[in-house]
């Protein structure tokens, strides 16, 4: 388990190579929950998303020998390019193994980067290639199981504790489980008392599969929110969900994606359909734990593009 001294000691090691994302009141989104809402924009880093918080602590601390031979990642999307963009101005050659559902958007950034970018069937093939990678000499750049990206991505929770008004429930997103390891790791210790609540999509339950057979498990994945879709998460971002959180909720894709919409036109931001989910969440959460809530809803990335959205909004006729 890290510590809040660990995501603090990221902090520092990082903080020339992020942006700290604004933390602000939503009043659009509180009039549509009826609760208020604060919201940490981490959509507005450079890369669109949190994941480059992990990605640049862990190819900061890499040997002479490990950037000389270059890195690997394996990547739904966001973390891919949080890899590629940062290695690219380390002068460190990476290579990023995507699913074919990956955004072309996520490929596009990638490549331009210029990171090497493997395109496997499904994201578990993805998983499967990085081995041979790592046969060669490439250092793994993992997602999410690594004590040093958790405790990066912590530094979303020390941010938004500092900075946030009274909250007394956070709602995060969860893939392989590093961003809301490392936010509950950070609330936990600086805002005592705070609940978190993680959110997945129905076709990627990961840690809730996790949570009911006390460990990790692999999951048949089937949603269209490629940037949640882990083909498990690891022990060590169970054990913290486990101990740190209180409920994974688990949402459709189609709310998903009007959840999307909803921050669109309630938010006034464009974020992806990963963070999107949170606003179903939010909902439940606020029936059951009743009047007098104030919501913290980190909007985990925003690497969409309009075609995209507006495909699964017809699929699912939701416009």
């Amino acid at each position: 388990m890290i510590t809040v001294a660990d995501v603090e000691a990221a902090a520092e090691q990082i903080s020339e190579h992020v942006i700290r994302t604004p933390t602000v009141p939503s009043p659009g989104l509180a009039a549509l929950l009826g609760a208020d809402v604060t919201v940490k924009l981490e959509l507005l880093q450079h890369t669109g998303s949190f994941k480059v918080r992990g990605a640049t602590a862990k190819l900061l601390m890499l040997s002479e020998v490990e950037r000389a031979a270059g890195v690997v990642a394996v990547s739904g999307g966001n973390h891919g390019i949080g890899v590629a963009v940062t290695a690219g101005a380390l002068g460190i050659k990476a290579t990023v193994v995507m699913p074919r559902s990956a955004p072309d958007r996520a490929v596009g950034i990638a490549e331009s980067s210029g990171a090497d970018v493997i395109l496997a069937d499904t994201m578990e093939g993805a998983f499967g290639l990085v081995d041979e990678f790592q046969a060669e000499g490439l250092t793994l750049i993992h997602p999410f199981d690594d004590p040093l990206v958790i405790a990066a991505q912590g530094t979303v929770g020390l941010e938004f504790a500092e900075d946030a008004g009274e909250l007394t429930d956070v709602l995060v997103s969860i893939g392989g489980g590093g961003l809301i390891a490392g936010v509950a790791t950070a609330l936990h210790a600086r805002r005592p008392g705070v609940r978190i609540w993680g959110v997945e999509t129905e076709g990627a339950r990961a840690m809730s599969a996790a949570l009911a057979s006390g460990g990790p498990v692999p999951v048949e994945l089937s949603s269209i929110v490629s940037t949640l879709s882990a083909p498990s998460v690891s022990q060590l971002t169970y054990e913290h969900v486990s101990a740190l959180v209180t409920e994974v909720l688990t949402v459709t894709d189609a709310e998903a994606v009007q959840g999307t919409l909803d921050l669109a036109d309630h938010a006034k931001v464009w974020a992806e359909p990963a963070a999107g989910c949170l606003l179903p969440a939010a909902r439940r959460v606020l029936e059951r734990v009743g009047e007098g809530a104030r919501l913290g809803l980190v909007v985990c990335g925003g690497n969409a593009v309009t075609t995209d959205v507006a495909a699964w909004s017809k699929r699912f006729e939701l416009c």
